[in-house]
């Protein structure tokens, strides 16, 4: 299952799942602006879980692991416009608009309430995708630097997200690795979000946790599916993607070889 993509312009695109759903885990190389059109979106983080529905706005910090859920909802697909924001394009507009805050915003996703300034903006995005050719690159980029002046305007501080630039430093790795095991993502990935390299990575992670990276995560992630399937009494189609694993049929078969009997089993109360 895949995104289509119906303008080809890399940095504006209209995206739609035609598919009972979608799922990805996802790390930004760039911030994104998201306004939902139709459908649903879930946004599984470390420590939380947002769903979001048509007329919904969001920004996408970059470096924010996430796994992404996207699903029909009333009868209609999941549709969006998706503006991402490029280091080079934030860079060019910070040189000609001074950054007027660098508070750090906790919020790891943003949302925005309904405004007039948004509502105006992206109901002059939407008609673009008509175009059979590529965006032309002059009026890309104006309509980058129009929703970066409408979100400054709407929000003071994001001044704080938008023009931060740094990448990402040298931190715990068991911290880490603890809050975000769930997140299937590749061992280079986890090293580059600790601020590692991949050798240094393996190399301070059998320090902390005594075994290999891949070894860690799959104990780790089979610990947390029999948590849900045994006391929140859930299902294993419903469980396996938000606990790391790619597919059904391999959650199932490192289920049984690690605890001797199915998942299906254990939800079903039948051991």
């Amino acid at each position: 299952m895949a995104e289509k993509k119906q303008n080809n312009y890399a940095e504006i695109v209209l995206a739609c799942i035609e598919e009972k759903y979608f799922k990805d885990e996802i790390v930004l190389e760039h911030h994104s602006v998201v306004k939902i059109i139709s459908g649903e979106m879930k946004i599984i983080l470390a420590d939380k879980t947002h769903t979001f529905g048509s007329g919904d706005m969001l920004l996408f910090p970059r470096n924010q692991l996430c796994t992404l859920i996207k699903y029909p909802k009333d009868g209609r697909n999941y549709r969006s416009v998706v503006m991402t924001l490029t280091t080079e394009r934030l860079k060019t507009f910070f040189t000609k608009n001074p950054i007027r805050s660098s508070e750090h915003h906790n919020q790891k996703i943003l949302t925005f309430e309904k405004h007039p300034l948004l509502e105006s903006f992206f109901s002059s995005i939407i008609p673009y995708f008509e175009l059979e050719s590529e965006l032309p690159e002059k009026i890309t980029a104006l309509k980058i630097e129009e929703i970066l002046t409408i979100l400054r305007n709407i929000d003071q501080n994001i001044d704080g997200i938008l023009a931060d630039f740094s990448e990402p430093g040298k931190i715990s790795i068991a911290d880490f690795m603890e809050k975000n095991f769930m997140f299937n993502m590749a061992i280079e990935k986890f090293a580059y979000l600790t601020g590692r390299s991949l050798t240094t990575f393996k190399k301070d992670f059998k320090i902390a946790f005594k075994t290999t990276p891949q070894k860690w995560l799959t104990e780790k992630r089979l610990e947390l599916a029999y948590y849900e399937l045994s006391e929140k009494k859930r299902k294993p189609v419903d469980v396996y993607y938000e606990t790391g694993f790619e597919n059904l049929s391999h959650f199932s078969y490192a289920f049984k070889k690690h605890f001797g009997y199915s998942p299906t089993k254990l939800s079903e109360k039948k051991i």
